[in-house]
């Protein structure tokens, strides 16, 4: 063996080492962080705390509207953000034929990814909140999320189309396919991964938005229904562990809601994925 080559080994074996130790010590940190979480909020759990409103009357604390508000906010947000996400990334794949265009709006997007979210949310309050008179509401800090989020819902499914092969479309074409029914059918089946990995990403961002929601979204405990809750202020989980940790010393409370964003965060991380391959195995089907 020359030296070259035992040279060679050597580096690899480093790399490998330091590949795996980077790995594990990431492990372990997403691990401590998790355990640490749930270690401090499981004995403040409970049930009244989690079923009922806060009240300075009755001096209690309840965490049951920020969560049905965080539900609100998410569910409205991709009703509204999916549709424009993935109807801009196909026509930018599909149908836009000048390069340039594509590029322009290609850097727009980019751009707007790099934006700080206080921003959005001082635009969103400036815009929605007093231009189009929607006050501070759930709906305006739906809207402020929907632009924040564009730009992962377009880069996500834009490179998911790309990666369907063109052979695909060609034989749909040639058993003389239109354009959209190709889409339709061949496409978008192909990247549903792409389209999922987004809304993960997105439904993540949602749930850690905080500084946007401050400005146009509020901080109010209501308890209200959808319609109602949607055109009131509202806290969602992430402002309210804001308020109870900096504003009134609640790290119990904090903690009890950390631990309810992680199992949130999982539950629609799994659902996402279920949907995922139902959607595919159906169309495997026809």
């Amino acid at each position: 063996m020359s030296i070259s080559q035992v040279k060679r080994q050597i580096y690899k074996a480093n790399m490998l080492t330091w590949t795996y130790l980077c790995i594990a010590i990431t492990v372990c940190i997403v691990i401590f962080m998790i355990a640490y979480i749930f270690f401090r909020s499981i004995p403040y759990f409970s049930w009244h705390l989690l079923s009922t409103s806060p009240s300075y009357l009755n001096d209690t604390i309840g965490v049951l509207p920020d969560i049905l508000n965080t539900i609100y906010i998410i569910f409205t947000t991709l009703i509204f953000v999916l549709p424009m996400g993935v109807g801009a990334a196909i026509y930018l794949t599909e149908y836009a034929r000048s390069p340039k265009l594509v590029k322009a709006i290609e850097y727009c997007i980019e751009t707007l990814a790099g934006i700080p979210s206080i921003i959005y949310g001082l635009v969103g309050m400036l815009i929605f909140c007093q231009f189009f008179g929607l006050q501070t509401s759930l709906l305006a800090g739906s809207l402020t999320l929907m632009i924040m989020n564009l730009p992962t819902i377009i880069r996500t499914t834009q490179e998911s189309l790309k990666t369907v092969p063109s052979s695909y479309r060609e034989g749909a074409f040639g058993l003389g396919a239109a354009k959209w029914h190709v889409i339709r059918t061949v496409v978008l089946p192909c990247c549903i991964d792409g389209i999922v990995t987004g809304c993960i990403l997105s439904v993540g961002r949602m749930l850690g938005e905080s500084a946007a929601l401050l400005f146009t979204a509020g901080f109010a405990h209501n308890l209200n229904g959808f319609f109602d809750g949607m055109t009131s202020a509202g806290s969602t989980l992430t402002v309210a562990l804001y308020v109870y940790a900096k504003e009134q010393g609640e790290f119990e409370v904090a903690f009890v809601i950390a631990a309810i964003l992680l199992f949130m965060s999982l539950v629609i991380n799994i659902l996402a994925t279920y949907l995922a391959r139902r959607i595919q195995k159906r169309k495997a089907v026809k």
